[in-house]
């Protein structure tokens, strides 16, 4: 690391991602010093997952190993030390992780927690920490009956949305764990305390079990949004022996929860008085990260896709087809995201399969294409999708004749239009005022085509604004963790959750790092990408082009039925008919 004037304090963010461990540091000028990424397939092939997960049999259900993420932590630590990352010098650590997923703690694992041997690595030493051994994520999608269940029990998913900010979606941590509860009742019962990914990422930075932050726990099922609490009548619903004590008390986003762990201390040479922050949801990580304003729209390009806003009233109608939370910018307001599973992984099989050796050619392709594709439309749901709830490939020609393929530079850009579209689609859909949307932020891998952001400005008509940061969920991280920092050699270490009332990591104003020591903003965006207006009439025609064929097939689809139900009511009466004649 190359030493600068403000690099005197360092402040370190942590993310398990679904495919990754990342790492950011940035110094007391709010700027990025050191950044690392462990790679969970490549760089721990012994956990045999794909792409960070294992898929299994039946086609619903995913897990991913807990000591995998574990041992990648222990892995970028190790490396952090071998690129001489001065420890001594970072004095608050904070972090984000994938949202939804849970881990399920052993009685007596703190114990384990707090003697950690300095002379071994984590992984080895947590092995029998946990009951569950691998943990449901976000991309399961095998609590269907668990799903019926409570909303059948909360009186509909309205209700139930009108309390928790969403209805119950397979992913909803909630309908995992009551799956857990079901089919592994005993390990449940050995269970002392639940974590969420980010909850658990942070208790390996303390000695002791890290508690779940606002706006990552109020994507459970399970917290009341007006009141900040978990709600006794969604508990009650669930009807999971002792949940409350496992979940323990939330805590406001960035609270300073302790110092450092012992063992990072010894091993890696932490400063014993580097505080802790709570760790948070990837998403309102980027919200962070991002510097969004309430005004922003918030869109990350990763794994899955997500489209994200803030909403100054609590409003039930976008929770029935999206997720309501606290905001981490200003907790006195929410934030909405509606979340697609079908983001990289999809991208890059479609990549694959037109015979693209690489993202530069899939851009070069998609840049030769023209707005609107000509009339080509293709829908890309490789995993089961929240919105819409389907699975499946589906291509139209211009004439919306069913086509089985396109030529590759069709097939690119009728991806990506087409999952552009869908999220505007499904944000109208949900009463989201879009006119009050100044700019979109984007982040994520896919951050990086410029034609995809020109696509994603053109059918929303709105600037585009790219950062030269494009982990924006472990950089938000970083800034939790600078946010209200107190230098610890001068007073009790007070964090954002001590000087703050609300305890967040923003501002009132609902914009974060608008400070006087933020460093100049301008120097954060790597370039604004404007809207092509006669590209916007022809993404507003594909649109509604789009509106139209699901109507058309909707009333096939109706149709069909209805002459099924005919003829099999005729046959009937005929065989009736020769019956009684006979």
């Amino acid at each position: 690391m190359m030493s600068r004037p403000d690099d005197d304090k360092l402040f370190l963010s942590i993310e398990i991602s679904t495919q990754q461990t990342k790492v950011i540091v940035i110094n007391n000028g709010w700027r990025v010093v050191y950044e690392d990424a462990v790679t969970f397939e490549t760089d721990l092939p012994q956990y045999k997952t794909k792409s960070g997960v294992t898929y299994h049999e039946d086609g619903k259900t995913v897990t991913a190993p807990v000591l995998m993420w574990i041992e990648a932590v222990d892995l970028i630590l190790e490396r952090m030390k071998e690129n001489s990352v001065d420890f001594s010098k970072i004095v608050a650590v904070s972090g984000a992780a994938q949202q939804h997923g849970s881990v399920y703690w052993r009685y007596g694992s703190e114990g384990l927690l707090t003697n950690l041997d300095s002379n071994l690595p984590m992984h080895k030493q947590l092995k029998d920490a946990f009951t569950i051994l691998d943990s449901p994520i976000w991309m399961d999608a095998s609590t269907e009956e668990e799903c019926r269940e409570i909303e059948e029990k909360m009186g509909g998913g309205e209700k139930l949305s009108l309390i928790t900010g969403c209805r119950a979606f397979h992913r909803i941590t909630a309908n995992q764990i009551k799956k857990i509860y079901k089919h592994h009742h005993q390990e449940y019962l050995q269970t002392e305390v639940i974590s969420l990914v980010s909850s658990f990422a942070c208790s390996l930075m303390l000695r002791r079990y890290a508690s779940i932050d606002l706006p990552d726990g109020s994507a459970m099922n399970l917290l009341h949004l007006k009141e900040r609490t978990w709600s006794e009548r969604c508990l009650q619903a669930y009807g999971m022996d002792g949940l409350a004590m496992k979940l323990r008390p939330l805590v406001p986003c960035g609270k300073c929860l302790g110092n450092i762990s012992p063992y990072l201390v010894v091993r890696y040479g932490f400063n014993p008085r580097c505080k802790v922050k709570a760790f948070t949801g990837d998403n309102p990580a980027s919200m962070i990260g991002m510097k969004a304003c309430t005004r922003d729209a918030v869109i990350s390009l990763g794994t899955s896709d997500t489209l994200s806003f803030s909403m100054d009233e609590y409003n039930s109608k976008p929770c029935l087809g999206g997720l309501v939370m606290i905001n981490p910018l200003n907790p006195n307001i929410y934030m909405i995201m509606l979340c697609f599973k079908n983001g990289s992984l999809t991208r890059s099989k479609v990549k694959d399969n037109c015979g693209l050796g690489s993202w530069r050619e899939f851009d070069e392709a998609l840049e030769r294409g023209v707005p609107g594709n000509h009339g080509h439309i293709g829908i890309y749901y490789d995993l089961p999708e929240i919105h819409p709830p389907v699975h499946g490939v589906m291509r139209l020609g211009p004439t919306n004749l069913v086509m089985t393929s396109f030529e590759p530079e069709i097939e690119i850009r009728a991806l990506v239009e087409g999952q552009v579209a869908v999220k505007k689609l499904h944000a109208l859909k949900m009463g989201i005022n879009l006119d009050g949307v100044e700019r979109i932020l984007a982040t994520g891998g896919a951050s990086a085509s410029k034609p995809t952001l020109q696509i994603i400005a053109d059918v929303f008509d709105k600037p585009v604004v790219t950062k030269d940061i494009k982990n924006s969920a472990c950089l938000g991280g970083a800034y939790l963790a600078k946010f209200g920092f107190k230098d610890p050699d001068n007073d009790d270490g007070g964090a954002a959750g001590d000087d703050d009332e609300d305890g967040g990591g923003g501002s009132g104003g609902g914009c974060f790092g608008n400070n006087d020591d933020d460093g100049d903003d301008d120097d954060d965006c790597l370039n604004t990408i404007f809207p092509n207006k006669d590209a916007v009439k022809v993404s507003y025609c594909f649109i509604i082009v789009n509106i139209i064929i699901i109507i058309i097939i909707i009333i096939i689809f109706v149709v069909f039925v209805i002459i099924i139900v005919v003829v099999v009511v005729v046959v009937v009466v005929v065989v009736v008919v020769v019956v009684v004649v006979t």
